[in-house]
């Protein structure tokens, strides 16, 4: 009777690629959990009253207090509705950089192209102290081109936009402009590249001219990089330009610059009220994260898919 001759399979290996991956992501994962999730445990603050020096669990257990103190203190609705400002018009002018890259590429002459796109991405690298000293120059009181501005009027008296509470949305909005347009554009330029020359060739063939080549080919092919920038910027909606407004405020406009990142480098810091601005800080990450999840919601409704 002849024996069954039965095929012995090996058991399958893993491949040490995924390890060395593995290894490879390790650093990065330690440092997150070390410089982003550690830090966390220091929320513990807001439901004590800490005294610097006293260990944190000998002070006088607060509860929920400094939450309510929040809704009750006009500071920080203030500060709240600075915020909300500054970050609505950054939220509407997030299109500029999309439509500077789609001007940038139809420059034909590519020295040209790589002179201007140098040129405006270049402010992204320079320091917020760089610029206040040459806005201060410029725009303070005896500022050359306020100096120069009061001439052409004849006004009696210099008006500086450095100092003047109606002026400071419009120029803090200007200036960031400035300094960000360039490098936004960036990741547009790259989305514009990857554009299928053939999309423009087929659309000439139909007869359409500039516009409508990029209103139907360019725009659509950039609507998937404008929605995952959009819902990353509602997600910093509250993150908005600590070391700008802290350098450009002053006892004039303190009123309208003071977003709520300052007010709590105020409270906690400079009035050594520690708890009071961890409590602020944990409101503030909880708005962050509701407003991500809501801005998530509405690209899957828009795109049938999450972003994140």
């Amino acid at each position: 009777m002849a024996r069954s001759k039965t095929a012995t399979v090996a058991p399958a290996r893993k491949p040490k690629k995924q390890y060395k991956l593995l290894f490879m992501v390790l650093p990065f994962m330690v440092i997150v959990l070390l410089f982003n999730y550690v830090p966390i445990f220091g929320w513990i603050y807001s439901v004590f009253d800490y005294v610097p020096g006293v260990p944190i669990l000998e002070c006088d257990f607060m509860g929920l207090d400094y939450f309510k103190m929040i809704m009750k203190d006009a500071n920080v609705i203030r500060a709240l509705k600075n915020t909300f400002i500054f970050a609505g018009i950054s939220i509407i002018l997030t299109p500029l950089p999309m439509i500077f890259a789609i001007l940038l590429n139809e420059i034909k002459s590519g020295p040209v192209r790589k002179f201007v796109q140098t040129f405006t991405t270049l402010p992204n690298f320079i320091s917020w102290v760089i610029i206040f000293s040459l806005a201060f120059s410029l725009f303070s009181t005896d500022g050359l081109l306020t100096s120069v501005f009061t001439k052409l009027t004849g006004a009696e008296q210099a008006q500086s936009v450095l100092s003047s509470k109606g002026s400071v949305y419009w120029f803090q909005t200007f200036l960031a402009q400035w300094k960000t347009l360039g490098w936004n554009s960036i990741i547009y330029l790259a989305a514009i590249a990857g554009i299928d020359q053939q999309q423009y060739e087929a659309a000439k063939v139909d007869g359409a001219g500039y516009f409508r080549c990029a209103w139907h080919v360019t725009v659509p092919a950039m609507l998937e990089t404008y929605v995952v920038l959009f819902i990353l910027n509602v997600g910093n909606f509250l993150n908005t330009g600590y070391e700008q407004y802290m350098l450009f405020k002053n006892s004039v406009t303190a009123p309208a610059i003071e977003v709520l990142d300052l007010y709590v480098y105020r409270i906690g810091l400079e009035n050594m009220d520690y708890s009071y601005g961890v409590a602020i800080s944990i409101v503030k990450s909880i708005v962050s994260v509701a407003l991500v999840v809501i801005a998530n919601m509405v690209a899957k409704k828009i795109r049938g898919n999450t972003v994140i």
